[in-house]
């Protein structure tokens, strides 16, 4: 995909929320943040050999927040021309005028800025044009039907490549922004014996096209995947461990930093509600915040407030540490920001001391079910009952026996949290949140 210069784009997004933060300046406005952006993408879909989808993305977006005192009031445009920014001020001025202060509301602090942005190696356009993306495409959906003959049919192998820009300013004198890219491949297959029809997937994805896997093993793995689901069966109604696959043992971590956001502290919508410090995990559990790895998907200089992100330990030893807090939660809740007004900045999931290999969790856990997809939301953050629908497979003495599916897998939370055994050594990043295969003790599986 052919661009200009990302100087150029920092520095004409710059200009445009410059221009915005002058404007509320002069509307009277007591303090203003502007958030602009540019993201241009291309994705190809090919089925079966033939290509379904090229599709070409240009997006842009201007965000602008003005306050009068405590009142607050937004509006955003896709147009970046002059005129549209001065008229998304005016709109945001008009609703602030009539909205009732907030005590809480406000920029960050001056001081939690950030006041060096590193660079964080995020820019890694891909030149793909869509014959070579389409080729990439072929070749992943075809080393995966290649894989059994029972493989009859596709969803496609899919090429995506995706290249941003973003500004933040506010009127206390910030003003930054950096470019990153974004690439996947992914191919997703069905297998068939007899009326027993499977489905499933695989993908890769990463800042810099160089670190993509290649994408036959791409197809393979995603053609491994659907044909191990054939003959799946049924089990009964029962207690048992469970072995989460690090795809969807992540899903749990998410629960987590939900449960932990300020704005379901301070509604006191959560199960761990004014949980800091208590002992949330086993003590060997290890869950952190790096927001400066190079290249990880998740890295970022600054949140959504331009404050400085920085490293942190949410669990040490099993107890949680703080909750992730942007501005105007921790204002509630008579804290400080973390930086994370935005989000996660790459949660990273390990145990200390040693973390077993995918085979010894098998041999640890004997008999159970390895989860490797879940359906459905059954998740109730305030309570945290969580009942989920599953697929995977059943291991008896340590070893795969057979797949199985139409099961639910339910608990509690915070019970299951206690009752980690095992955190394995096949951490993926692939995500905000990188977690490696999880073992829990006795859950209820619901059968036939």
């Amino acid at each position: 995909m052919p661009a200009p210069a990302e100087g150029s784009r920092i520095a004409e997004l710059k200009d445009i929320v410059s221009l915005a933060l002058e404007e509320a300046r002069q509307r009277g406005a007591s303090q203003a943040e502007v958030d602009a952006s540019l993201n241009r993408g291309l994705t190809i879909t090919v089925r079966l050999g033939e290509v379904e989808t090229v599709e070409y993305q240009r997006d842009r977006g201007l965000d602008v927040t003005v306050y009068f005192g405590k009142r607050k009031g937004s509006a955003s445009t896709a147009d970046l021309t002059a005129q549209a920014v001065r008229e998304t001020v005016e709109k945001a001025a008009t609703i602030a005028r009539y909205t009732a202060e907030d005590p809480y509301s406000g920029l960050a602090d001056p001081e939690m800025l950030a006041k060096v942005i590193p660079d964080l190696d995020l820019e890694h356009p891909w030149d793909l044009s869509p014959d070579r993306g389409i080729e990439l495409a072929r070749a992943c959906e075809a080393a995966g039907l290649a894989v059994d003959a029972r493989l009859t049919n596709s969803e496609g192998g899919s090429v995506n490549s995706q290249r941003d820009a973003r500004v933040y300013g506010n009127s206390l004198g910030f003003l930054a922004g950096y470019g990153s890219t974004s690439h996947s491949l992914s191919c997703v297959l069905l297998a068939q014996q007899g009326e027993d029809m499977q489905r499933d997937y695989w993908f890769t994805t990463a800042r810099d096209a160089a670190d993509l896997e290649a994408p036959e093993v791409i197809g393979r793995k995603a053609g491994e995947r659907a044909v191990a689901r054939l003959g799946a069966r049924k089990i009964s109604t029962r207690r048992a461990p469970i072995l989460f696959a690090p795809d969807v043992a992540r899903g749990l971590f998410g629960h987590f930093t939900g449960a932990i956001r300020g704005s379901a502290q301070y509604r006191k919508s959560s199960f761990l509600f004014d949980a800091a410090g208590t002992e949330v995990f086993p003590k060997f559990l290890q869950i952190q915040e790096r927001p400066h790895l190079l290249k990880a998907l998740a890295s970022s200089p600054f949140d959504a407030e331009g404050v400085a992100t920085l490293d942190r330990d949410l669990v040490r030893n099993g107890v949680l540490q703080g909750y992730v807090l942007g501005s105007y939660s921790a204002r509630k809740l008579g804290l400080q920001t973390t930086g994370n007004a935005g989000g996660i900045h790459n949660l990273l999931v390990s145990g200390s001391g040693h973390s077993p290999s995918h085979d010894e969790l098998l041999k640890q856990m004997g008999s159970g079910f390895l989860v490797t997809e879940l359906m459905g939301q059954g998740v109730n953050g305030v309570t945290g009952d969580y009942s989920r629908g599953a697929v995977g497979i059943w291991i008896e003495n340590g070893e795969l026996a057979y797949p199985v599916e139409e099961l639910t897998v339910a608990g509690n939370l915070l019970e299951m949290f206690h009752a980690v055994e095992a955190i394995g050594n096949d951490l993926i990043f692939r995500d905000r949140t990188s977690a490696p295969t999880l073992l829990i003790g006795r859950m209820v599986i619901a059968g036939s």
